[in-house]
């Protein structure tokens, strides 16, 4: 029987339901009167970076090929009767999947037959259908796609950036994989990672939107079984506090040169990770948000044009600080940065600016509450985190001055790469 649970949250008055599944999986509703969708993610916490794992069955670790997790995406939707996507068309849902460094989701959206589409999302993530002339054809489908990122010089510049901020975690290694990496591939290392990563234990259905909750939890009951635990291990990738290189530099036919840059930080996990994360945000924004004098006079001198932003990375073994952007002269937009940074080190953090940052993030993060995409995404991300979909909010409203001054200290200098993709000569 399943095993109900209801989290609430005070300060935006919401709520959502929790379901312990008796097939082992974790089932997180979240429905929103007066929305004419729905969005579901059926998702696995497995990404591109679990690429050395073992189970409760495994003598030692293994190894496999970089990008199987993307490659076993692509598998998914093929079945014997067909493709899942013409099965979802029928129904009028608008079906996609993703493989990020640390999961992989398969998910919908629909403003009518719910359930419908509901039942194909379940039915064919739990139906593998691998065979040597399929696995083999899809090589070179994802080989195309490999090269076509290779060739997207925004693409590069980013992964440039993780192969000089990070020296053993695979986060520096392009999600798909290489062309080298995917010829390794075969159907029963495809049937090994399946039966290990998505084994219901490891995986979570969260739904956000216009849908009656217990319409959902009968269509589990009915295709869902009980699973095993294959009690996963996954390895410690041994990464140094040092950075591989301060820059690296790539030519491509661009017409305006590239940038990364990024701070590199001690990873952390749970709330202390949804923690460091705003506090990151916040000290992003400090530093050069649309709002800053830095932005203000980076902008008004040419160096950065609209596109530049900054974002955070974080998940299991890896946290940094990401600022991307085009420029005619990118060292400059490097320099000018750290300099700033070393004097709000030396300054203070001005309070009225850390009040006017962090009313806005916290109103952003309160907003997202009004997109049933974000909660569902929200819910699935903070599930695999360990932690509640509404810590982000609590941790927002209370995070001080003194946290982020903090927070602003662990952006060293000596732990900061530079990525830049110029035109060739």
């Amino acid at each position: 029987m399943s095993q109900k649970e209801i989290f609430k949250s005070e300060r935006i008055r919401e709520e959502y339901i929790r379901v312990q599944h008796p097939s082992g999986l974790t089932i997180l509703l979240y429905p929103m009167k007066g929305y004419s969708s729905v969005y579901a993610i059926f998702g696995t916490h497995y990404g591109s970076t679990n690429r050395t794992f073992k189970t409760a069955a495994d003598p030692e670790f293994v190894t496999v090929p970089d990008g199987i997790a993307h490659y076993l995406e692509h598998k998914m939707f093929e079945s014997k009767e067909g493709d899942a996507f013409a099965l979802f068309a029928k129904t009028g849902a608008s079906a996609n999947a993703f493989t990020s460094f640390d999961r992989t989701c398969y998910l919908f959206s629909c403003a009518d037959h719910f359930q419908e589409s509901l039942e194909i999302l379940l039915s064919f993530v739990r139906d593998p259908y691998f065979t040597d002339e399929n696995v083999q054809k899809e090589q070179g489908i994802i080989g195309q796609e490999i090269r076509m990122y290779d060739d997207n010089a925004n693409w590069r510049v980013f992964f440039n950036l993780l192969g000089a901020l990070y020296q053993n975690h695979p986060v520096k290694i392009d999600i798909a994989g290489t062309v080298e990496s995917i010829a390794k591939i075969d159907k029963d290392l495809l049937y090994r990672c399946y039966r290990t990563f998505y084994s219901l234990q490891n995986m979570v259905l969260a739904i956000a939107g216009n849908f009656d909750p217990d319409e959902a939890l009968a269509i589990a009951d009915q295709l869902l079984t009980p699973d095993t635990d294959p009690q996963i291990q996954r390895s410690d990738y041994n990464e140094p506090a040092e950075i591989a290189k301060p820059e690296v530099v790539q030519q491509m036919e661009v017409s305006m040169p590239l940038f990364a840059i990024g701070y590199k930080m001690e990873p952390c996990s749970g709330i202390q990770e949804v923690q460091a994360g705003i506090e990151t945000e916040i000290v992003n924004l400090l530093l050069c948000g649309s709002g800053s004098p830095l932005y203000r006079r980076l902008y008004d001198q040419g160096l950065i044009s609209p596109s530049f932003g900054s974002d955070t990375m974080s998940g299991f073994g890896y946290f940094c600080s990401v600022f991307e952007g085009e420029s005619r002269n990118p060292r400059a937009v490097y320099t000018a940065l750290n300099q700033e940074l070393e004097r709000l080190k030396q300054e203070g953090i001005p309070k009225e600016d850390f009040e006017n940052v962090k009313k806005a993030l916290y109103g952003d993060y309160v907003c997202s509450f009004n997109s049933v995409e974000r909660v569902a995404n929200g819910l699935v991300q903070a599930h695999f985190s360990g932690v509640d979909i509404y810590d982000t909010v609590e941790v927002a409203a209370r995070v001080t001055l003194e946290d982020v001054t903090r927070r602003l200290m662990q952006f060293d200098q000596n732990r900061c790469a530079i990525s830049i993709v110029e035109p060739k000569a």
